[in-house]
């Protein structure tokens, strides 16, 4: 039986469920325990995955009062390639993601902005004019259904990249999603470095722990980030941004909810 705190954080909360993983094994598992899913669609399915299959998940979410997100696909993409034949592929692939909001309607997209210093560094300006154009079509097809599309750190080691796109885009659905555990394992700098410089854009929060030296997708309180002066900073500058929980694995899934009750850290979120 799900108690009234534990049935409030689900209201609160996305967790992150594979496409393949939520259609074929979890779509009930979500339903009965009321937990909204963030839908990843990596891999094949965005070419793949049969229209009646993707809109009779969307009904079922829909007739269970099951809102969703969304989590774009970014593995081998490059979405402010260089190179114009690889450019489009990333941004094809991206719009196929896009195209299936109407049908979802997801509270938000998430994306990769897939910024490397050690790549795009040494050519910034012609990454950024290719990355700008991408992210300018995406949201206005977002902005057709007031979708925010939720620009994600991953290997930034510092949030310059975020804060030039973002500012550039100047659109109000252009918005940042802070990955706490992206923090810890590949930009291995503090929230402090992060916020508030992103704070004018903060929609969404990745919440997952690790120990700093790989991306574990533990449960938060496993590892070691601040999740607690995290969260006082945001109730101090008054922002609520989405939550999404990130484990890989049940156990962190449960334990993942039992820390948000406990420490009670999204009381009156």
């Amino acid at each position: 039986m799900i108690n009234s705190s534990q049935q409030a954080i689900r209201k609160l909360c996305f967790v992150n469920a594979p496409w393949q993983e939520l259609k074929d094994t979890y779509l009930d598992f979500f339903i009965k325990e009321r937990l909204q899913p963030e839908i990843s669609l990596e891999g094949r399915h965005l070419y793949d995955e049969s229209p009646d299959t993707f809109k009779y998940v969307a009904d079922r979410l829909h007739d269970h009062d099951l809102p969703c997100t969304f989590h774009a696909p970014f593995f081998d993409l490059a979405p402010g390639a260089l190179d114009p034949v690889i450019l489009e592929a990333s941004r094809e692939k991206l719009r196929r993601a896009f195209q299936l909001i109407p049908l979802f309607r997801p509270r938000s997209i998430v994306c990769h902005l897939q910024f490397e210093e050690n790549k795009q560094g040494y050519k910034y300006e012609q990454w950024r004019a290719a990355a700008l154009a991408t992210w300018q079509e995406l949201i206005e097809i977002a902005a057709i259904h007031n979708t925010p599309v939720m620009l994600e750190n991953t290997y930034e080691h510092n949030p310059a990249a975020h804060e030039d796109i973002l500012g550039r885009l100047n659109h109000p659905q252009a918005q940042f999603c802070l990955d706490v555990g992206h923090l810890m394992s590949f930009a291995q700098s503090p929230w402090q470095e992060w916020l508030p410089r992103l704070s004018p854009w903060l929609g969404q929060l990745h919440l997952h722990d690790n120990h700093g030296k790989s991306d574990e997708h533990l449960a938060p309180g496993r590892g070691h980030f601040d999740f607690s002066g995290l969260f006082s900073f945001l109730r101090k500058n008054q922002l609520r941004p989405l939550v999404t929980l990130e484990p890989h694995s049940e156990d962190d899934l449960w334990a993942a909810l039992d820390y948000l009750e406990r420490t009670k850290i999204l009381e009156d979120w």
